[in-house]
């Protein structure tokens, strides 16, 4: 199986198509896929996926490197059995079912949007994701900025510094998520305006 396709074992890396630190591509590194609408991806996605698979619209996540595609599944009917184990088994159908289907779907889409494509699948209260992608992310930090990290190190909360960055980025996630979500709606209107701009050249 070729590294760069989606698959429920390891992604490859990246497919590297970023514009750099150009027009419409600015802070992104060179290995970043370029920018992507939402609206279009949701579209493109929405016409590729099979009817019966979900029972709505999936739930996208879209950043530079990946594109993560989960969608809800019709409830079974546990009768006499557990609820949660009938939920946990109507995921693993899901998933071995599909899976060529889901790979060739990748496939078009890491074409198309420079991405790889990860899975997961909804039912009643459970949800779960398939393997997905793990990026390096390297950065420059201040003394003050390391402490924090060798404190969480220290303390226990983490084995390593690139550990404790990660802990920190979600932490900010979870008490954050309103306003990031309110963000991430400013930064796409911005795109769309830009995108309606006059074409020089």
């Amino acid at each position: 199986m070729h590294a760069h396709r989606f698959s429920d074992g390891p992604f490859g890396a990246g497919f590297g198509r970023g514009r750099g630190r150009g027009p419409g591509g600015r802070g992104r590194g060179p290995e970043a896929g370029p920018p992507v609408e939402r609206a279009e991806v949701a579209g493109w996605f929405a016409g590729r996926l099979p009817d019966e698979w979900f029972t709505g619209p999936v739930d996208l996540t879209i950043d530079r490197d990946e594109i993560t595609v989960v969608g809800t599944l019709a409830e079974p009917a546990a009768g006499e059995g557990d609820p949660a184990s009938a939920r946990a088994g109507r995921i693993d159908r899901f998933r071995e079912d599909t899976r060529e289907q889901r790979m060739a779907i990748a496939d078009a889409a890491q074409e198309r949007y420079g991405r790889s494509v990860a899975w997961g699948a909804a039912c009643g209260e459970d949800r779960q994701l398939f393997t997905t992608l793990s990026v390096p992310v390297m950065t420059r930090l201040r003394q003050r900025e390391r402490l924090v990290l060798d404190t969480l190190v220290d303390a226990g909360v983490a084995r390593s510094r690139s550990e404790a960055l990660a802990w920190a980025v979600r932490l900010v996630g979870q008490h954050a998520d309103d306003w990031l979500t309110e963000l991430r709606d400013a930064m796409a209107s911005v795109e769309e305006v830009r995108g309606r701009g006059p074409q020089v050249g």
